[in-house]
């Protein structure tokens, strides 16, 4: 049985960043963890149309790797189609907007968001809404950089200093969250720089996956 965190997105250079994100955790978890990406999907998932766009792609997706599967990792920070799989796996399903914003609600107390485009915003705010925290949502930022963009490491990481520090001491955010699956290469540097707590989505819904499988087995008994 293993825990699949999929990459709604067809860029492989994308899941692999996301791999080294969640390796360090597979030595904590009860079953292997493996990446995989939706080779069908877009190159980004940028729009709301991207996002409503994959949502079947990535159910059939899934429903391959049932039988195999203690749980799945939507890694896209729009959680396309998380509702749909909760409903369609009897495993657990972790979106890793929701669980980042969980995350960054037990480590401070205003939370930032760091998004792609200004375009992603208004997605980020209707979710946001939808968990009824929008108290403690100190801003959401964008880099103006497309997915495709943020492999960039020179450009990406002044925008990443930049929004990161207008989060911190304009917007007064004591934990920043990276909005999007491909920034998963920076958390660290970005911590360190910005002397707050940085979130990486997939980091934190991984986690908490292994939390959901971990629990499973103590009810069952094993």
């Amino acid at each position: 049985m293993t825990i699949f965190v999929v990459n709604p997105n067809c860029s492989q250079q994308v899941t692999v960043g996301i791999d080294r994100a969640v390796d360090p955790m597979r030595s904590a978890s009860p079953v292997p963890i493996e990446t995989c990406t939706l080779t069908e999907g877009p190159p980004g998932i940028e729009t709301q149309a991207h996002v409503d766009g994959v949502v079947a792609l990535l159910l059939a997706h899934c429903a391959a790797l049932e039988a195999q599967a203690s749980g799945f990792v939507i890694a896209c920070y729009s959680d396309p189609g998380l509702a749909a799989l909760r409903e369609q796996s009897s495993h657990p399903v972790i979106g890793i907007a929701e669980a980042s914003i969980l995350t960054a609600m037990m480590m401070g107390q205003r939370f930032g968001i760091i998004s792609i485009l200004s375009a992603s915003i208004p997605r980020h705010m209707r979710y946001v809404g939808a968990m009824g925290v929008m108290d403690r949502l100190a801003a959401d930022r964008p880099l103006e950089l497309g997915v495709a963009d943020l492999a960039n490491e020179t450009v990406t990481w002044k925008r990443l200093v930049q929004v990161g520090t207008n989060l911190r001491d304009e917007a007064m955010a004591n934990v920043v969250i990276l909005g999007c699956a491909g920034m998963t290469a920076y958390r660290a540097r970005l911590e360190q720089e910005l002397g707050i707590p940085v979130i990486e989505p997939c980091q934190a819904a991984t986690a908490m996956a292994i939390g959901r499988v971990a629990l499973q087995k103590a009810l069952e008994g094993k």
